[in-house]
């Protein structure tokens, strides 16, 4: 079995045969239970007394596993160990050394079975949902990994999609969400999509439209809580001060972002400014008792995306005023 061109060793995602298959791959492969990748910075039993020959066996045997096709992933490409040992680490140094989040509310997500994150989107560039990941999986209690749902464009660009597959990020499409949350995955989403990243610094910390609610939808249908999530810091890494249209469809681009840095000092302005960043999860928003059908129904969907996208907002101004400045 491969995925993106290679081989794979799939393991079955509990409830998939009954929830349906990824669309992004045609229904191609089994799927796997993603799991708790476990603490992070962990080391192998043979690597506890520090000996460097045995953590270079280790480092050497995991190498093997991933150039044999014989690491474990899911249906959607998700792996673990490799997230664990090679992505999280590259995310930590950002999220401790650069931007020195403070995560806080991790009382409000579960430290086991389903639930959908639900958070605002801005940055230019999506690392917000990379520190949220990060920050999940290296403070929340059982270190869960938040499986995010991406847009189409990530999965169109050759090096980025197999590493955001192996990341634990998955194409959005309700059939994908529904399969992870049935399998009891801890769901991300930012129903801001392109507009929350891509907006105007002068718009900042100002939620965009959530789309026409499909993640209310999504969460309704599993019959999942919905953990609204208010993200403070990424608006000032790349303030974005205008779009040059003409090269953003030209590279068929949702924008192509003018920052003080970018594109004027190139590789240079690209390094996202040190801004002081606050992560914090809201209470729950239940969804089990809505009656059956409420999935299509148009105003209750309206009505839980709008308080979901209200609870947000009234924390991100809470958030902006305790932290004050964005630097220094």
């Amino acid at each position: 079995m491969t995925i993106e061109g290679h081989p794979v060793n799939l393991v079955p995602l509990p409830g998939l045969e009954a929830y349906g298959r990824d669309e992004a791959h045609g229904g191609d492969g089994a799927g796997a239970d993603a799991g708790q990748a476990g603490p992070p910075g962990g080391k192998a039993d043979g690597a506890r007394d520090g000996g460097w020959r045995s953590r270079l066996a280790g480092a050497l045997e995991f190498a093997r596993r991933q150039l044999d096709g014989e690491s474990e992933v899911d249906q959607f490409g998700f792996d673990p160990e490799f997230n664990s040992r090679v992505l999280m680490p590259i995310a930590r140094m950002l999220y401790q050394h650069w931007f020195g989040v403070r995560m806080r509310g991790l009382a409000h997500v579960p430290e086991a079975g389903p639930a959908l994150v639900v958070a605002n989107h801005s940055g230019t560039l999506p690392v917000d949902a990379v520190m949220l990941q990060a920050g999940l999986h290296d403070e929340h209690p059982t270190h869960r990994n938040l499986r995010l749902l991406g847009a189409d464009l990530v999965y169109e660009i050759p090096l980025l999609a197999p590493l955001a597959r192996k990341g634990g990020h998955t194409r959005a499409c309700p059939a994908n969400a529904h399969v992870l949350l049935r399998s009891g995955e801890l769901v991300g989403v930012f129903p801001e999509g392109f507009k929350g990243i891509g907006k105007p610094f002068s718009d900042r910390y100002q939620l965009q439209r959530f789309g026409r609610g499909g993640f209310a939808a999504t969460a309704i249908r599993a019959g999942v809580p919905i953990i609204p999530c208010a993200i403070v810091g990424a608006e000032e890494i790349y303030p974005l001060l205008g779009n040059a249209r003409p090269i953003a469809e030209l590279l068929g681009l949702p924008y192509f972002p003018i920052t003080p840095l970018f594109p004027w000092l190139g590789p240079v302005g690209a390094v996202p400014l040190p801004s002081k960043w606050i992560i914090e999860f809201c209470p729950p928003v239940p969804t089990a008792d809505y009656p059956p059908g409420s999935e299509d129904n148009s105003a209750a969907i309206a009505d839980l995306s709008g308080r979901v996208r209200g609870t947000i907002q009234r924390k991100l101004d809470g958030l902006l005023s305790e932290r004050g400045p964005a630097f220094g």
